[in-house]
Order: C-alpha cells, then sequence, then structure tokens
C-alpha cells in the first residue's frame, strides 16, 4: 500500500470513530521527513487511544510497522510514526497549542471521501 492510500485509509478510521477536524497534509516535497500528515482531534483520551490502536492495527494488518509512537499513556497527543505518514491524533487543547496547520500552512490539504 502506497503512502497516500494509507494516509487516507487511516483518516478514515479517525472520521469512522468521530474525531473531529480530520485532515491530511501533504508534505511531498516539502518536508525529508515525511510524506504526509494526518491530523485529527478526538474528544477524549480514550477515543485518541483507541484510534491509534485501530490505526496500528490496519498498518500491521498491511505490513506496516511504525518506526515510533509516543505518548499512548497520556492520549493527550498520540504520534505514530509511519516514516512516509505521520498519524497525529490530538485533544482539542494540544491541537491549538501546537497548530501544526499552521506550521505548515504552505502545505495541500488531501480529500477524505468518507463512507460515512
Amino acid at each position: 500500500m502506497d503512502s497516500k492510500k494509507f494516509a487516507i485509509e487511516a483518516a478514515k478510521i479517525a472520521i469512522a470513530r468521530n474525531c473531529k477536524d480530520v485532515v491530511i497534509l501533504d508534505l511531498v516535497g516539502k518536508s525529508p521527513a515525511t510524506d504526509y500528515f494526518l491530523i485529527a482531534t478526538g474528544t477524549s483520551d480514550r477515543q485518541i487511544c483507541s484510534v491509534a490502536e485501530e490505526v496500528l492495527e490496519f498498518g500491521h494488518k498491511h505490513k506496516l510497522r511504525p518506526f515510533g509512537k509516543a505518548g499512548m499513556e497520556q492520549g493527550k497527543w498520540v504520534l505514530l510514526d509511519f516514516v512516509d505518514v505521520v498519524v497525529h491524533l490530538f485533544n482539542e487543547e494540544f491541537r491549538d497549542y501546537y497548530d501544526l496547520e499552521l506550521l505548515w500552512g504552505d502545505a495541500e490539504k488531501l480529500e477524505i471521501r468518507s463512507e460515512k
């Protein structure tokens, strides 16, 4: 599975699990570290961790293992680094504070078509 498709499918998981403001930033040619950021806001620590676990399971199913992961213990900001795709699952406070969309303001946002 290519990185763009993985980012879109991971976004669909977040949408299906009722995350808010789900966006994918296309960083191809803008970042030497990754191709896509998936950013989503959860409504609770439990929801954020649950969505992260589901994305990890989806990656495992498609033979994509994360290079790193952080924040699962607290659930305020969970980061899953699949190298070409980095998943950021935030609570509202942390998302507003770090404002990755502003930091990467020159990145295009990919459209996510959900079955929902």
